[in-house]
């Protein structure tokens, strides 16, 4: 890894090492907030931010996320995780409970076009995106060069309907070497199978170029000038065995009309991608998104 972007994930981490978040769904009813705000208090930690939403009060979901500062944090992680387990139950809540200093490691797989995975190593570069990159993986040639000049592991296997089960063998294997968190599908144009996706359940994040659920599939922005559109977009969302039908997390449009092209909507696609990728991104390693059946809710 790069020696500058290396020395910033560790002042980060340093910076960082009495943060927590902690992520909670559940029936909604009253005390929910009291007794978690107790319990923080209880062990000396002071909320920082605290983000909720209910479905609906009578009979609905709560959703909450808190982010905390607490003195002596790291060492107290197991004890904090065991004695919030009795207001879990006690709320039949589904939880999590992270360390900011604990950083994501991330693989990103592309193929050829790679504006988004130039994004995402921007962020990276730049600081504003707090990951560890373990890997990148490609079905092509073409990022190799940009990926080890920062020191980043690069594998190169190519993929096709053919080969389909023997790559994604070697995949999964180099995700579990490298103890990845998040898998990033930055315009990687291979459809994977449900015995990848069942590995990383919604630890898989794609960009359609499309504002879903518009133009699901192969070559939207050739449907979309053939159907005319006014908008076009762009959609980040989980994986799932439906095709870009995941729970969505970020979308974005800008307006085109006749003037416009298939390559031009191409290229102000791009731009759209980008962003909308990079922002989804962000918010899953900062442990900001929640699934909730087929959505997201997004703090």
């Amino acid at each position: 890894m790069n020696q500058e972007i290396f020395s910033k994930i560790n002042r980060f981490k340093e910076e960082q090492k009495n943060r927590g978040r902690l992520l909670i769904n559940c029936p909604d009813q009253p005390g929910i907030v009291a007794a978690v705000s107790k319990f923080l208090f209880d062990h000396n930690a002071n909320i920082i931010e605290s983000s909720q939403y209910s479905t609906n009060p009578v009979g609905g979901n709560f959703f909450i996320r808190i982010e905390f500062e607490c003195p002596g944090l790291q060492a107290k992680k197991e004890e904090l995780n065991r004695q919030f387990l009795e207001i879990a139950e006690t709320f039949n809540m589904d939880w999590k409970l992270s360390l900011v200093s604990e950083v994501k490691k991330i693989a990103i797989f592309v193929s050829k076009e790679l504006h988004c995975l130039r994004e995402l190593l921007w962020e990276w570069q730049s600081g504003d995106l707090m990951t560890e990159i373990a890997l990148v993986v490609s079905n092509h040639e073409d990022s190799r060069e940009i990926i080890e000049s920062l020191g980043i592991p690069f594998y190169y296997i190519p993929a096709s309907k053919e080969n389909r089960a023997e790559v994604e063998s070697k995949q999964l294997q180099l995700l579990k070497e490298h103890e990845v968190d998040a898998i990033i599908l930055a315009r990687y144009m291979q459809i994977l199978t449900p015995a990848f996706v069942a590995a990383h359940p919604f630890k898989i994040i794609n960009i359609h170029h499309s504002f879903l659920p518009a133009f699901v599939g192969a070559r939207p922005y050739d449907r979309a000038y053939q159907r005319g559109v006014k908008l076009i977009g762009a959609t980040s969302h989980y994986v799932t065995n439906d095709l870009d039908e995941g729970p969505i997390i970020e979308q974005d449009t800008m307006r085109v009309d006749h003037r416009d092209q298939v390559e031009d909507l191409k290229k102000i696609g791009r731009s759209i991608e980008r962003s909308v990728l990079a922002r989804a991104v962000r918010w899953h390693l900062e442990d900001r998104i929640i699934v909730h059946g087929n959505k997201t809710i997004v703090f």
